[in-house]
């Protein structure tokens, strides 16, 4: 059935149900609703393409379980939502080029994952796609990208379309390629040219603000006809062709820590502490810590660890007593430098006087319901601290008034989970 150019405003409801192929290219469709295809279960072929399609309702195509081609490319479209493609679990091509699609959730493609056979996503708006899902698209035989804002592709993403013989990602905002067995096997093939070979594969990928340092040595040593891909950067090699570049030429910098905001720094046990570090390098070096124990401090209830190479600890204790490393790296190297924090320990007052400091109590002298009697001989009646009403989140604390003990501001508690190490503090 043909309904190209006449005018319509929705998907005619007189559609015989048994229609194989549909064709409402250059219309004024706005809107696809559950009921425009429902019960077209012998549809093998949609064409939608230029008309003002900006919504998809809830499992417009679930009915559509035949159905191999769908073509909504020229549309409105300004996102992919999960549930917009329910139902097509035989789809071979989805060409959604020319919209305006500026996110795709995570699960849209869900049900043709096995099967897609061509997917097109040019000319839109799209600076990153749901990388796991690609990579399961083992089927794939084209891939076309091109004319977005993607920045980043993540590594191994291609690792399984052994099928794919076309990958544009032409006029994009990539600054590197990861090394990936696509690249690889695009070489082998290459190099084996002068024999005919129908599955040979064409990577596409000028137009991107490559910047030609050490990260892309790789792909500069694989063989390539072409010369039209250049670099944006670094600067002496601006606008020059990639594969005329000289492999010498692809240099990265060690890093460099340009600001130490304090190599010493000395705070009041259970105050929060900021360490700062700064670096230069080519390319951007990863900041890192290592605590006093050597360990990697990771983000965690008490410390936080910003991509900019600062280091929150929010609540120190003892144990943060010693030198941080502040560890700079990329693909050239790694610098470091270091930083003293001194614990200065909270006095503890025994006995009204304010002169000494009470003994380590060992184990805990906390009082529950399920405690042993034999620790309550051990500590007075009225000092000890009591746990009650204790459920699996929740417990209430009692402890002795400390009224006699002139300048406390406030109490704190310490306590961890059995599921992990990290220390809560309230």
């Amino acid at each position: 059935m043909l309904c190209a150019k006449t005018g319509l405003l929705f998907v005619p409801p007189a559609i015989d149900r048994r229609t194989v192929e549909l064709r409402l290219t250059d219309n004024f469709i706005t809107v696809l609703r559950r009921k425009d295809f429902a019960n077209m279960t012998s549809l093998v072929h949609l064409t939608l393409s230029r008309n003002t399609i900006s919504q998809i309702l809830p499992h417009a195509f679930a009915d559509l379980r035949a159905l191999r081609a769908l073509h909504m490319n020229s549309n409105r479209l300004a996102a992919v939502r999960r549930d917009h493609f329910r139902g097509l679990a035989n789809l071979r091509h989805l060409i959604l080029g020319n919209n305006q699609i500026r996110r795709i959730e995570p699960g849209a493609f869900d049900d043709f994952l096995g099967t897609v056979e061509d997917l097109d996503l040019s000319y839109n708006n799209l600076d990153t796609l749901p990388w796991a899902a690609v990579g399961q698209m083992t089927s794939l035989n084209t891939l076309t990208l091109d004319h977005n804002l993607i920045e980043h592709i993540a590594e191994g993403t291609f690792a399984q379309l052994h099928k794919l013989v076309r990958l544009d990602m032409t006029s994009n905002r990539l600054q590197k390629l990861p090394p990936d067995s696509l690249f690889l096997r695009a070489q082998v093939q290459a190099d084996a040219r002068g024999a005919a070979h129908p599955g040979t594969l064409t990577v596409s990928f000028g137009g991107n603000p490559l910047h030609c340092n050490c990260e892309l040595l790789w792909l500069r040593r694989l063989t390539r006809e072409d010369d039209l891909e250049t670099c944006a950067s670094p600067e002496h090699l601006m606008d020059k062709y990639f594969w005329s570049i000289p492999e010498e030429e692809f240099m990265c910098e060690a890093p460099l820590i340009t600001r130490q905001y304090a190599s010493r720094a000395f705070i009041v046990e259970g105050q929060g502490v900021s360490l700062k570090c700064k670096a230069v390098g080519d390319p951007e070096p990863s900041i890192h810590w290592i605590g006093p124990d050597g360990k990697l401090v990771h983000n965690s209830s008490r410390a936080t660890v910003y991509d900019n190479g600062t280091l929150d600890v929010h609540i120190t204790t003892l144990k943060d007593d010693g030198a941080f490393t502040c560890i700079a790296s990329n693909a050239a190297g790694e610098a470091t430098a270091a930083v003293e924090v001194a614990i200065v320990p909270l006095p503890l007052l025994v006995n009204h006087t304010g002169q000494g400091r009470e003994p380590d109590p060992g184990s805990s002298d906390i009082t529950t319901s399920a405690k042993s009697g034999a620790n309550e001989s051990k500590v007075p009646a009225d000092r000890r601290i009591v746990a009650a009403e204790l459920t699996s989140s929740s417990a209430l604390i009692r402890w002795p008034s400390e009224r006699h003990i002139p300048g406390i501001r406030m109490y704190q508690i310490q306590y961890n989970s059995s599921l992990d190490d990290s220390l809560v503090y309230r």
